[in-house]
């Protein structure tokens, strides 16, 4: 096998025509499925709902970071 030197398959930079096609149609179901997502999570318990709505958050609101202050340091409380 040669090291380095591309010798079949796909010219690089070529896109693959599958992945393409692939994510194409997920992209499709994803979108229906947004569009139905409030009437299907209706439809369940409310402890279920919580959970799906919590599983669903980070993809919505950035996670929050703690931050500590160091021993010393000046606190600007912003009045």
């Amino acid at each position: 096998m040669a090291k380095g030197i591309k010798t079949g398959g796909r010219k690089q930079g070529t896109p693959n025509i599958l992945t393409r096609e692939i994510r194409a149609i997920l992209k499709g179901i994803i979108a229906k499925e947004l569009e139905t997502l409030p009437a299907t999570i209706e439809k369940f318990e409310p402890e279920k709902r919580l959970e799906i709505i919590l599983k669903l958050l980070p993809y919505v609101l950035p996670r929050v970071e703690t931050v500590h202050m160091n021993e010393g340091e000046l606190m600007d409380l912003g009045w």
